[in-house]
């Protein structure tokens, strides 16, 4: 009995205990309290394993034993049955090959007539590239006026480079655009193409490469902010070990990148030079309040995982009856989104007035919980950002845009860790800004920046950045 008793008190202790519970087992007898104080000890035993077990997974991940199972698909992928299959068309042969016919049958040895038809078989494979060096015979000449010798250019190649454009493309496209690291890099061009190159020359060649697209980048930079709609995002960077934050800031064609020291409003004042004329689109981070620009528009998805979050840990009556009131009014204002070619201007004027009067009466009472007070807070500094997207056909509700385009950037943090100097930090927002420009125009990312260095060999300077797609033949 007093055994069962025991067990029956051992729920009302805890890890740690607290000085009432202490207190109660100095008052038990002398069996009973080993009993609790030996179960007490299995407890902490097995808590400390599994704290040293969870010492080696980073902070804010979940450790892959705690996460739970994943949830089935509700549907199947791909198409619905009926679409209308999909299929590049047939490449255009390059060269012929005609097969000798069969004298006996490959499976029973028997003797076959002869042909009687034919099929027509298309095989794609990759021809090992061969290195080139070829040697360029330049005449020299001496110019009376300047009084030196001078030589036409060599297109070719940047002025004292080794090696030409396309392996300087190529290398800085496999990094920079899409994230094949340095190692993986150098191996991919010693064993494929076979061409020795070291780390420290392939590094002053991207950094060359920065310099002279230096000019693009800045003319991308003027790109997003002359445009209708901009998304920005920003997410943590290391550089030579020191915090940094990579900033984000993309429209449909065109996305910049920046490397910056802070993450608050020295970063945006050195991008945002003077106030932006169109929406922009971003999270709630509090930063982004310091940006003087015509409207904004608060990402609603992260509002619903905000909901959604608190949802799993509070119990409190007033906190879900406000959670669903605030949810049913989102999802219905993006339905009149949805639905708005349905109406006529004065129903869509009369509907949008009355979310907005739906959000000012679940914010006009402040709450006693703390949960629903701060996010009456949030909804009263974003008042006038919540639905833009209704106003305005082309801004989203969401800030979807800003997180895809930041996503390759956050694979190469995890591939390459960052960068080892500001030099190379520079490099890095540059170089991954061009290529991922090239790819939002749908511009072929080795053809264009061998053009372009081509012209500025010939010229002394780019040209200007194409803003639309060129044609592969």
């Amino acid at each position: 009995m007093q055994k069962q008793a025991g067990q029956q008190e051992l729920h009302d202790f805890t890890i740690p205990l607290t000085r009432e519970q202490a207190k109660a087992i100095l008052a038990m007898e002398e069996e009973e309290a080993i009993f609790i104080l030996m179960d007490l000890s299995k407890k902490l035993a097995a808590f400390q394993k599994k704290q040293t077990v969870q010492g080696s997974t980073p902070s804010g991940m979940v450790p892959p034993y705690e996460k739970p199972p994943k949830r089935g698909r509700k549907k199947k992928p791909g198409a619905k049955k009926g679409h209308q299959g999909k299929r590049r068309p047939s490449p255009e042969p390059t060269r012929e090959e005609e097969h000798s016919p069969l004298k006996t049958c490959p499976e029973c040895g028997t003797q076959v007539s002869e042909p009687s038809e034919r099929r027509f078989r298309l095989i794609e494979d990759i021809v090992v590239p061969e290195v080139e060096v070829v040697k360029h015979s330049i005449p020299r000449q001496w110019c009376p006026c300047c009084q030196k010798l001078v030589e036409p250019p060599v297109a070719d190649a940047l002025p004292g480079a080794t090696f030409g454009h396309r392996l300087m493309a190529l290398t800085c496209w496999l990094h920079y655009g899409i994230g094949v690291t340095m190692s993986m890099v150098l191996a991919m061009v010693s064993y494929h193409l076979q061409f020795e190159l070291s780390v420290g020359g392939l590094v002053d060649a991207w950094h060359r490469m920065a310099e002279v697209f230096y000019q693009w980048y800045e003319q991308i930079g003027e790109d997003v902010k002359e445009s209708g709609v901009l998304h920005a995002d920003e997410t943590g960077w290391r550089e030579s070990g020191k915090t940094r934050w990579l900033w984000c800031f993309t429209t449909k064609q065109a996305t910049y990148y920046m490397i910056h020291q802070s993450r608050g409003s020295p970063a945006l004042s050195k991008f945002f030079t003077e106030t932006f004329n169109g929406t922009l689109v971003t999270d709630f981070w509090g930063a982004y309040g310091k940006v003087t620009s015509a409207s904004r528009q608060a990402c609603l998805p992260h509002l619903f995982r905000e909901l959604a979050k608190v949802d799993e840990t509070s119990a409190s009556p007033a906190w879900a009856a406000f959670s669903r009131k605030l949810g049913r009014l989102l999802r219905d204002a993006l339905r009149l989104q949805a639905r708005r070619n349905e109406f006529d201007e004065k129903t869509f004027i009369r509907r949008r007035s009355r979310i907005t009067k739906r959000l000012d009466g679940m914010v006009r009472k402040q709450s006693r919980n703390d949960d629903v007070a701060r996010i009456q807070k949030r909804l009263i500094r974003y008042h006038d950002a919540m639905f833009t997207f209704l106003d305005h056909p082309d801004v989203p509700a969401d800030n979807n845009h800003a997180e895809r385009e930041i996503r390759p950037a956050v694979i190469m943090r995890k591939n390459s860790y960052c960068n080892r100097s500001e030099r190379g930090a520079n490099t890095q927002a540059i170089m991954m800004s061009i290529y991922r420009t090239l790819k939002l125009r749908g511009l072929h990312p080795l053809r264009t920046i061998e053009n372009a260095l081509r012209t500025y060999v010939l010229t002394g300077s780019l040209p200007p950045l194409p803003a639309e797609s060129i044609s592969d033949s």
